[in-house]
């Protein structure tokens, strides 16, 4: 069961910038065929703002994981164009949406996705690794700092607790200073002082590093950590809601369900 996480409170408004860090335009997906098709996206026209923190929601089946894979370039629309900037990521070939997610765009799971045998800090770099690239030792050192994983770096996943590894896992999505972040539930699995901290540094990442994200949550105070949540419902986007509450995205959901 998912943990009751605390309300978080005073958030601070995050100015429009008016850019679009990523959108989807008349994006449509479907699984199977004739009779057994199922509509997971269905027509859906959004756009995340850059610099902020969007909420997707919605019921199970509503199509929330599939539009932000979709969005991420990590599965294809059956029609519509999905644009990371004013990138075409539809368009791209498969070589080029994996230098744009390596280089532009971070990922943070429920499942955290770290390497059993790598040590913390290892798990951290390994992108970079993998990409040959050079690691900025001073931003390490500040993200690191903000995870508060100073003593933990030299254990392994078996080692950590589940949010010390959702830690782990949010310091090596932030790590490339990518302008873009997707987080599927990334509190899922934590118990509520954790997931409150991952949160928090999330909401940090937006309002001190500049970062974008778009998180996937079905949890209200979680969401509430959001400077918008985008409603969605039958694979269709039905509302929106800016500078949410807990109580009002709550008493939202509960409309959309009756």
């Amino acid at each position: 069961m998912a943990a009751v996480l605390i309300p978080h409170k005073d958030v601070p408004t995050v100015e429009p910038t008016g850019v679009a860090a990523s959108r989807m335009v008349q994006g449509v997906k479907t699984y199977g065929a004739a009779d057994a098709e199922v509509r997971a996206l269905d027509d859906v026209t959004v756009s995340f703002e850059s610099g902020a923190f969007t909420a997707i929601m919605g019921p199970s089946g509503s199509g929330k994981s599939t539009l932000m894979h979709c969005l991420a370039g990590l599965d294809d629309l059956t029609s519509g164009t999905v644009y990371v900037g004013d990138e075409n990521v539809t368009a791209m070939k498969e070589r080029a949406r994996t230098r744009l997610r390596r280089e532009r765009i971070g990922f943070i799971f429920q499942a955290y996705n770290l390497i059993p045998t790598l040590t913390a800090i290892e798990n951290i770099v390994l992108p970079k690794r993998l990409a040959h690239r050079q690691v900025d030792e001073e931003w390490l050192d500040t993200v690191v700092a903000q995870v508060n994983l100073g003593n933990r770096l030299d254990h392994t996943p078996s080692e950590l607790s589940g949010g010390q590894q959702q830690r782990v896992a949010v310091a090596r999505a932030l790590l490339s200073r990518p302008e873009l972040v997707f987080a599927d539930e990334p509190t899922g699995n934590l118990d509520s002082k954790a997931g409150a901290e991952i949160l928090r540094f999330l909401r940090r990442a937006v309002d001190e590093f500049g970062q974008t994200i778009v998180m996937v949550s079905h949890d209200p105070i979680a969401a509430s950590y959001a400077d918008r949540i985008v409603f969605l419902a039958d694979g269709r986007v039905i509302d929106e809601m800016s500078h949410p509450t807990a109580d009002a995205i709550l008493d939202h959901l509960k409309a959309l369900s009756a």
